[in-house]
């Protein structure tokens, strides 16, 4: 068609820096400011600041400026990390922009949707949605899905119109207007972008569209939960404290410092930094591998995925067919191994009249992989017809399934005819004999058992008086076919699956194989692809015939379903849920949303996928390659391993410094801890179980050990179990160095020191420790991970300089140690060390863990 070319690319770039990106004005981002104030209201530093003042009302100026100081200092590291998740989380909303079809510099092109500008070509199709508001220029039964702007549920049809008219409000039928964010339900067209971005009818009522509400997880909701406990225990105890140190000692406002000590050594804030972190940042890291995160719970579903259901098309296979093999007069060659000069000159023919029947610059798959063979194979010979007329297309029909191009040759005295089509329409027209007939049937069937797609080849020759087009016959019967040969074309298995099939296999993961194609199709997919062979196939039919008990029985052992239709995913999603299965769909068209919305885990494919496939589900796989769910899959798995670590790590910290707060107030012993020395231990362990943490490679057995239990959460005895066994341990050494200190008559600044710095070793330990439950420190001190040395060499730099440096030895409140007593500190902090390791070693000799975690199967759960 005339004026469909499209723009160029430099024009479409012109026009984009011009008048913007093709988006709608954005929710109001966090910015620095915001991140601030929130960070501001948090209870952790409105104990700070009250901690603070209280210093300078008792006249301690240093300890009070240090105090607020420490404020800043802490909001600076809470700014990062939380700057740090929004430009990730930013960087995936652009990822998530909708993509577009459109024709640029004469070619068909994919890009995001917010490339699209004004006046570009859209080609639009069924599932698919209009980036943008444009005018239909050519259309084929247009239908349009227009609720979201009008409220009406029934499609409109649409219809071509002058490109002079003026854009018209959304609703009713016969219009050539399409409106962005409307769904093409029917048909397929050509549309001319008009109106991008905000000035889009979309775009002027979009404000209500601006924010996305998104109900909290489970995981959310189960921390949430968890911090009120903690904190509302840890808010009573506080009082307690403050009642008993100002009755007993009569200090009120030392008293006061002591409970917000207290307070802030059990106030788990930390745990909502982890977990936005956490989502945040490996949502990203699953995006680095091609797989978009649309939903944060889905990362906490994906380590529990038992069943991965996958399409065989495009997800198990390149989705790009080639020419594999070519059979005539009983004799086959493989195409895949051929090249110019081995190539047999008895198979040029078939495949030089296969090309003489498609058409040229088709985007046809089998067309596609016709040229590209023939250009491979066909080079520098007679076989190839560039100067060769099209006369006449004879096309394909339900009655007849074959396609013949009339093409008149260069000399200029006969036409050629070459058709190609089904193998029986192709042996019809040749007129083949019933045994002919039955041995190509034979060859077919060979060749399917392979899983080829077969079209028959024929050429014939008609030579009128006169070459004039007008003679031609009517119908491909007239014309004498001789049957040339029988081409078999493969769409290959993608060189990563595998491997990432026998990767599910360790991992208990079950892979189902599911496709239109013919079962022995399928069956040769599931060969090459590694899939087992031994379990039962199930064609669509067949599926179609069961009730729903019996197919929930059959598909405990089906590896494979063939001849299956897109609406037939969602019984099968059910069945497995059923059997009590977490279940991972992939899908692209638009009956397959049902499916993908009620999968635990939806993944729609990117690249081929329509819209409604991108919105019904969780994950967007960006490539389509089967190998990347496999990834998200080892991805979730690591990240659900890495929050369990920072949760033990922090409920294991906060015992000993919450033990070390309370029991010098009971015991009348000296204070140890203010808050300032509370706030450098939280310097430590805010990076420590967030950044630390989540940048944690994977376990060695990550892909070894049976998927977790959906139903199993993270903060079950188990997890609280192993923090407390850890922190209790610290606990008990910390308090050897303090009863020891005693007992040698230490004067308050050499006590507090001493404790101080072996609570600072023992909570490195704890680092150390907790970075493998499956390896030693040893072992996990050669894998890399930047973060661990930058926390753990800061924490180590400021101590020194707070042991070293008078003026900062003063403001928290310590004396001048010998090396005797760093020793002794440091010697206690191996103890703590040491006591984990020889636990784990324990715990690695009764047999394999759980989840990752050795330690954690052992430990009991009577929960």
């Amino acid at each position: 068609m005339a004026g469909t070319s499209g723009l160029s690319e430099i024009e479409a770039a012109k026009r984009l820096r011009l008048e913007g990106a093709n988006e709608l004005p954005a929710a109001k981002t966090r910015t620095v400011w915001r991140i601030a104030l929130e960070v501001i209201r948090e209870p952790m530093f409105l104990l700070l600041i009250l901690g603070g003042t209280i210093y300078f009302v008792l006249g301690d100026v240093g300890e009070g400026v240090m105090l607020l100081g420490f404020v800043i200092v802490v909001m600076r590291i809470t700014l990062y990390q939380e700057r740090k998740t929004e430009r990730a989380l930013e960087a995936l909303r652009d990822l998530s922009s909708p993509r577009a079809l459109v024709i640029r510099d004469h070619l068909p092109r994919r890009i995001a949707g917010s490339e699209v500008v004004r006046d570009d070509i859209l080609v639009l199709a069924e599932g698919d949605r209009v980036p943008a508001d444009a005018l239909l220029i050519s259309d084929l039964h247009l239908s349009v899905d227009e609720s979201l702007l009008t409220g009406e549920s029934v499609p409109v049809n649409k219809l071509v119109g002058a490109e002079s008219l003026e854009f018209s409000r959304p609703g009713g039928d016969g219009t050539p207007f399409l409106y962005s964010g409307t769904l093409i339900v029917q048909g397929e067209g050509l549309a001319r972008v008009q109106a991008t971005g905000a000035r889009t009818e979309l775009g002027k009522i979009g404000t209500a569209l601006q924010t996305v509400n998104v109900e909290p997880t489970t995981l959310k909701l189960e921390t949430d939960r968890l911090v009120r406990l903690i904190a509302s225990g840890g808010l009573v105890l506080c009082v307690l404290v403050v009642l008993g140190y100002g009755l007993i000692r009569g200090h009120w406002l030392d008293g006061l410092l002591a409970g917000i000590a207290l307070a802030m050594a059990l106030l788990p804030e930390e745990i909502p930094v982890i977990l936005t972190v956490f989502m945040a940042l490996g949502a990203w890291r699953i995006a680095q591998h091609q797989v978009l995160t649309r939903r944060a719970q889905v990362i906490e579903t994906l380590g529990s995925a038992t069943v991965l259901c996958v399409d065989k098309t495009g997800t198990l296979t390149h989705n790009h067919m080639t020419v594999a093999s070519i059979a005539t007069n009983r004799e086959h060659c493989d195409v895949t191994r051929s090249n110019p000069k081995t190539f047999p000159e008895n198979f040029h023919t078939t495949l030089e009249f296969g090309l003489l029947a498609s058409h040229p610059g088709s985007f046809d798959p089998m067309e596609c992989a016709l040229a590209e063979a023939g250009d491979r194979l066909l080079v520098n010979t007679e076989h190839l017809h560039g100067d060769w007329n099209l006369v006449r297309e004879y096309p394909l029909s339900p009655a007849l399934l074959a396609l013949s191009h009339v093409w008149r040759a260069s000399d200029g005295t006969r036409y050629v005819i070459a058709t190609k089509g089904a193998p029986e329409a192709i042996a019809d027209l040749c007129h083949l004999s019933a045994s002919d007939q039955l041995e190509v049937a034979r060859t077919v069937e060979t060749m399917a058992e392979d899983g080829l797609r077969v079209l028959g080849v024929a050429r014939a020759y008609f030579q009128p008086v006169v070459l004039d087009p007008s003679v031609l016959p009517e119908i491909q019967h007239d014309f004498e076919f001789e049957l040339l040969g029988l081409i078999g074309f493969e769409d290959p298995v993608r060189e990563t699956v595998p491997a990432a099939i026998a990767a599910c296999r360790s991992a208990g993961v079950r892979v189902i194989m599911i496709t239109g194609d013919h079962i022995g199709t399928a069956r040769h997919i599931a060969q090459r692809a590694g899939l087992s062979l031994e379990a039962e196939a199930i064609i669509g039919p067949e599926l179609e015939a069961m009730n729903d008990e019996e197919l929930e029985r059959r598909v405990r052992n089906t590896s494979i379903f063939a001849r299956v239709v897109p609406e037939q995913k969602l019984r099968l999603v059910n069945a497995l849920k059923k059997n009590h299965e977490v279940v991972a769909m992939t899908g692209d068209g638009v009956n397959d949303a049902p499916a993908l919305r009620a999968a635990h885990i939806g993944v729609a494919m990117g690249a081929r996928g329509t819209d409604v496939a991108r919105e019904a589900a969780s994950l967007v796989l960006l490539d389509d390659d089967f190998s990347s769910i496999v990834r998200a899959v080892r991805l979730g798995r690591r990240i659900f391993d890495n929050l369990r670590k920072a949760f033990v790590y922090v409920t294991a910290i906060h015992v000993p410094i919450a033990g070390i707060s309370l029991l010098p107030v009971l015991a009348g012993w000296p204070l140890i801890l203010q808050p300032a020395h509370i706030v450098f231990l939280e310097l430590i362990i805010d990076p420590a179980c967030s950044i630390v943490f989540e940048a944690e490679p994977e376990e060695d057995d990550v892909m070894r050990r049976p998927p977790r239990g959906l139903e199993q959460p993270i903060f079950d005895r188990r997890t609280i179990g192993m923090g407390l066994a850890q922190g209790l341990g610290v606990l008990l050494v910390t308090l050897g160095v303090f009863a020891w200190t005693l007992t040698r008559d230490r004067d308050e600044p050499e006590i507090r020191a001493m404790v101080f710095v072996t609570l600072i070793a023992a909570n490195l330990g704890l680092i150390l420790s907790n970075r493998s439950w499956s390896r030693s420190t040893l072992s996990s001190l050669r894998v890399r991970n930047p973060a661990l040395w930058w926390v753990m060499g800061a924490a180590v730099t400021f101590l020194t300089l707070v042991l070293s440096v008078p003026l900062l030895r003063d403001l928290f409140g310590f004396a001048t140690l010998h090396l005797e007593d760093l020793g002794l500190c440091l010697g206690a902090g191996i103890v703590c060390l040491g006591w984990f390791e020889l636990l784990k070693f324990w715990l690695r000799s009764r047999g394999p863990g759980d989840q990752g975690s050795v330690t954690l199967q052992a430990l009991p759960d009577r929960g």
